[in-house]
């Protein structure tokens, strides 16, 4: 290759896990992702990042790893936020320009943005991002470019994201401490917008909900702009946590249960169904019928979906979101959700996998609703360079002999105990073919790390 090959890392810190994953793109446009790696987060709550010192161990974990596995060394990386903290608000700029025959440069483009980033905010916020909506060039309104035109008077109404200082500089100081610099910050659920929705959706109106261990990402777009994002301070683990509570039984066994036997709908539950659960520190097992863990299930998520019907209304778009929603995150693969989703919103559902963009080898394994972020944030790191035609420090590292391993690594703790379903009725029948189904759907992925 006559160019140096273009590579970008990015660093996914969600409340269940830590990504470290980095890519390239390949002559065609479309993402390589030559590594990624995963271990458990403890470090964070709600998005937010709180302990510190966990999170820079984690993250260091994932970095070292990912780096020995893709063979490349990078030192700055791009990272996601999220967090209850975020919110948006619009607002509308202007430029005067000297001459009207010239034509309107890129420049004057950034410096429109540019002047976004001063407006006036809380204490303690600050801008994370400021996407242009569209622009209006001398009363000529809706103009997706206006680069190349001639006119007085450059207008923009833009889309403005705020989050906490504060939280931002804890992630910059996660990152730092990991010896690392962080790049640029991106908003998570736009990063998996990115990632799954296609072009069309984005055009005919469409509703991302990224739903993670600790918040719930919400970003609405219609004709091919953002219109609303939000951050739902909730997701799969206070799902968890309500089986826990519900069914006295152990975090991690609330956890596995949710995965593997759980279910939305509770009304299509088996009735006769139950699954035992190993009593805690050798007392008595436990018996739950799937039954009353799917009205448990069902809900919690109910809350969920509310939440999200009320950021879509809020959004002013809610007639005019012809694709419907789209859920992705590792909460997508909760069995029957899309089915609740479209009974709770009357929209259609669809769930998004990030193999819009992706090419090579590694895709069929990082096709998950969980890596939607991780793999949006690359993209979004691709953009970012291109726009600002900045350079991303990354290099190939020669004396990393790549081992023949696959490309998603986990840092997972041992497994558990199985849990085995039992049936009330005395026979003890072997797990149904649904089930088996369910499982060998749901282990696809442990399986191929373990090969």
């Amino acid at each position: 290759m006559s160019k140096k090959e273009q590579y970008v890392a990015a660093i996914d810190i969600g409340t269940t896990k830590i990504v470290a994953i980095v890519g390239k793109k390949n002559e065609n446009g479309k993402i390589e992702i030559l590594g990624l790696s995963k271990a458990p987060s403890k470090g964070v709550k709600r998005g937010v990042v709180l302990n510190i010192e966990e999170t820079v161990n984690a993250i260091q974990t994932t970095v070292e790893d990912v780096q020995k596995r893709s063979g490349i060394l990078f030192s700055e990386v791009f990272v996601g936020i999220a967090g209850q903290h975020i919110k948006s608000m619009k607002n509308r700029g202007y430029i005067m320009r000297e001459a009207y025959d010239d034509e309107i440069q890129k420049e004057e483009v950034f410096k429109l943005i540019e002047d976004m980033h001063k407006i006036h905010i809380d204490i303690g916020e600050e801008i994370i991002h400021v996407i242009p909506q569209n622009f209006i060039v001398d009363n000529e309104t809706g103009v997706k470019s206006p680069i190349g035109m001639c006119g007085r008077r450059l207008e923009a109404n833009f889309h403005i994201v705020i989050g906490q200082v504060a939280a931002a500089k804890n992630i910059e100081k996660c990152i730092r401490k990991a010896n690392l610099t962080v790049k640029d910050m991106i908003l998570e659920p736009l990063a998996s917008s990115d990632a799954v929705l296609t072009e069309d959706e984005k055009e005919a109106g469409v509703v991302l909900v990224d739903i993670g261990g600790g918040t719930t990402d919400v970003a609405v777009y219609y004709d091919n702009i953002i219109r609303h994002t939000a951050v739902i301070p909730f997701g799969g683990n206070v799902v968890t946590k309500d089986i826990k509570e519900g069914c006295s039984i152990l975090q991690r066994h609330a956890e596995q249960l949710k995965i593997q036997y759980g279910s939305a709908l509770g009304d299509i539950a088996p009735e006769d169904k139950v699954v035992s659960i190993p009593g805690i520190s050798g007392r008595e097992p436990k018996e739950i019928s799937f039954k009353s863990l799917a009205y448990i299930i069902q809900s919690r998520m109910e809350e969920i979906i509310d939440a999200v019907n009320f950021e879509i209304q809020n959004s002013g778009y809610a007639d005019k979101l012809a694709a419907g929603v789209v859920i992705t995150g590792g909460g997508a693969l909760l069995k029957h959700l899309p089915q609740l989703m479209k009974f709770k919103t009357a929209m259609d559902v669809r769930i998004g996998l990030p193999n819009e963009h992706l090419a090579g080898s590694a895709k069929n394994e990082i096709n998950q609703p969980m890596y939607a972020t991780s793999v949006g944030l690359i993209m979004r790191g691709f953009d970012y360079l291109e726009t600002y035609k900045k350079s991303f420090n990354a290099g190939v590292k020669e004396e990393y002999v790549k081992p023949k391993v696959a490309v998603v690594a986990q840092h997972e703790e041992e497994e558990e105990e199985e849990l085995k379903p039992s049936v009330q009725e005395e026979e003890k029948i072997p797990l149904t073919e649904k089930i088996k189904i369910m499982l060998s759907r749901m282990f696809e992925v442990e399986d191929q790390s373990i090969k």
